[in-house]
């Protein structure tokens, strides 16, 4: 008969196979669906015999088809407070969006589509395939100011029409809202297939080569369900191949696009369906001899629509350019707010945000000029004072459990080789002393959400970006002074430092409690393993931190001036611990498998022998 061991091994291979099965199915499907987009059907009239062929495709290039020679590329634009939208004739888009009121990045104005070869709202034909036709502005049908009307052919015979449009302006999120819609019309005598087609929705890569590469990528809201898929998936891991293209089904496309760390550009279909999202990666310089940086570009494809001869068909989308400021995207709707991409801490983060808005608010009245940084502080420490009751029992927990090492010793001389024992009889004396030994932990566990939802909040902030604090000139990024000639360039950041020094205080100030040797030092080591993950972090984080480790060591001083807790035995020595009884059970479970699992010798059950008596005559 099979142990438990087996059969857990058995189960879990089960599970891996069947995981691998469904992982099989879906890519296969996945590649399928790539080589029909790759290979579209030509149900359409013959293409211009003058359109030039399409480049030859490299991995991770842009594979366009550019405009023949003789057209001369015009522009037009339409403005609001925040956005100068410039829109060119070149395949009928949005060339590029520049944000006014923004921190330059290291090439200048931020500038969504910066590079993209393409316009947001081009025609593509499969995947990365734009055409590069030329199109008509027509202005006797276009509102001043207020809107765009453009006009085009595409070599396969259809008629494109795209009128772009600036949103109410008491809208939320209007200064970087447009308006798109497309029609299209089937002048032929072949039918069109539509979902042949898909719309480029430009290109995103980061605004400083400091940026967190994983940080820009594509985000596809699909029926509620929101997702991001950073460049670096392209590059493929341990269970996957480097892919030259990420294509993902999408049953009801609610919105796409592609992200930075900061910036966001979004396609919201008016009318949600089934479609497709193709994506690829390339490199792009910031400036010269700088690393190269990742650059997602991006399309949806068109709904399966099928045009007969003269038939015509519009779509209607609306365009968001501009930053992922939590504040606007809140009130713009819960859907949009889901860009900033907080993650698994979202909640604790949207708080964050919203404290962090108000404290600045009152922080200006101080000083405006690092209104931020002192935003960052007054919440850190506000947000101590808010806990200081669970460090304040922690630390008196902890005191306790230092008064009880002397027993403790006595029970490792005692036990010496029972280390099971030495476990028993030590939740024993904290249940007679009414020492509760989680009791330490609970500061740290109280934490660990505020300080990830800080974190992920701050790696988002668009408001930190450019803001001063101290030596700090933009909290968005490292508080770099200098940069050592060594190792490549060694930029020397003082926060983080300052920030692993003041955790390394603050531990050696707790009190010790007689834990296991190698256990103290892995934990006296942390303060040095966060240096080193989080010295090229957002000096803002490094900020809170730093504030955070000295109220704690302030707080740490006041409580060891504070009276000593005593140590008094309960009368009866108290009820079991939880952690004890589960030890108990667990050593019973163990001992009842060593019974079964030991081979008895029959002659044992005679029990002791009997002399036979002699044997008589008769």
């Amino acid at each position: 008969m099979y142990d438990r061991k087996t059969w857990i091994v058995v189960i879990v291979c089960s599970i891996l196979l069947a995981i691998n099965i469904t992982l099989q199915q879906k890519n296969a499907r996945a590649i399928a669906e790539q080589k029909r987009l790759e290979t579209p059907e030509q149900v359409t009239p013959t293409a211009d015999p003058s359109r030039p062929a399409a480049a030859e495709e490299k991995p991770g290039s842009l594979v366009e088809v550019e405009p023949p020679l003789q057209l001369v590329e015009q522009f037009t634009t339409l403005e609001t407070p925040e956005t100068i939208f410039t829109f060119t004739s070149i395949a009928g888009g949005l060339k590029h969006a520049e944000i006014k009121n923004q921190i330059p990045g290291t090439e200048g104005p931020v500038r969504m589509n910066r590079h993209g070869t393409s316009p947001i709202g081009a025609i593509a034909e499969g995947p990365d395939r734009v055409e590069g036709v030329a199109y008509e502005f027509l202005e006797s049908e276009a509102v001043p100011g207020k809107s765009v009307v453009m006009a085009g052919r595409l070599p396969s015979g259809l008629r494109v029409k795209k009128t772009w449009s600036l949103v109410e302006p008491d809208k939320p999120g209007s200064p970087y809202l447009l308006d798109f819609k497309i029609q299209f019309e089937n002048p032929g005598d072949l039918t069109a297939n539509l979902d042949n087609y898909s719309i480029f929705l430009g290109t995103a890569a980061p605004l400083d080569t400091i940026e967190r590469p994983e940080q820009t990528g594509f985000v596809v809201r699909d029926d509620r369900d929101f997702s991001f898929t950073a460049a670096t998936s392209f590059a493929g891991g341990w269970f996957s191949k480097e892919k030259s293209i990420i294509t993902e089904p999408i049953s009801r496309a609610d919105f796409v696009g592609v992200v930075n760390q900061f910036f966001a550009t979004v396609l919201r279909p008016a009318e949600p369906g089934e479609s497709l999202l193709w994506s690829k990666v390339s490199e792009v310089a910031l400036k010269p001899g700088a690393k190269p940086v990742k650059a997602v570009r991006a399309g949806l494809r068109l709904p399966a629509v099928v045009l007969s001869p003269g038939e015509s068909r519009g779509f209607t989308y609306q365009v968001f350019t501009g930053p992922k400021q939590n504040r606007m995207l809140r009130k713009m709707g819960d859907d949009w707010a889901e860009l900033m991409n907080y993650g698994f801490f979202s909640p604790f983060s949207r708080f964050m945000s919203w404290s962090l808005w108000w404290v600045h608010i009152a922080m200006a009245k101080v000083s405006d000029k690092w209104s931020w940084g002192l935003a960052v502080v007054v919440l850190t420490v506000l947000l101590r004072i808010v806990i200081w009751p669970l460090y304040n029992r922690s630390n008196r927990t902890m005191k306790r459990m230092a008064k009880l090492k002397p027993e403790m010793e006595k029970l490792k001389e005692k036990y010496p080789d029972d280390v099971q024992k030495q476990q028993q009889e030590t939740m024993k004396l904290y249940r007679t002393y009414g020492v509760n030994p989680l009791g330490g932990c609970l500061p740290m566990f109280a934490q660990l959400p505020i300080f990830f939802g800080f974190y992920s909040m701050l790696l988002h902030a668009v408001e930190m970006r450019g803001q001063p604090f101290l030596w700090v000139t933009d909290l968005s990024l490292p508080d770099t002074i200098f940069t050592l000639p060594i190792f490549g360039g060694l930029p020397i950041n003082p926060l983080p430092i300052v920030m692993a020094l003041t955790s390394f205080a603050q531990m050696a100030m707790m009190p010790n409690t007689g834990g296991d040797k190698t256990q103290m030092m892995i934990i006296k080591f942390m303060p040095f393993l966060f240096l080193i993950i989080c010295y090229n972090f957002a000096a803002a984080l490094a900020l809170y931190w730093t504030v955070s480790n000295i109220f704690s060591i302030g707080q740490t001083w006041l409580s060891n001036r504070l009276p000593e807790p005593e140590l008094k035995a309960k009368v009866g020595g108290g009820g079991k611990t939880l952690v004890e009884r589960l030890a108990e059970r667990a050593d019973a479970a163990q001992k009842m498998k060593q019974a079964k699992g030991r081979v008895v010798d029959p002659k044992d059950d005679e029990g002791p022998s009997k002399k036979r008596p002699p044997r008589t005559g008769g």
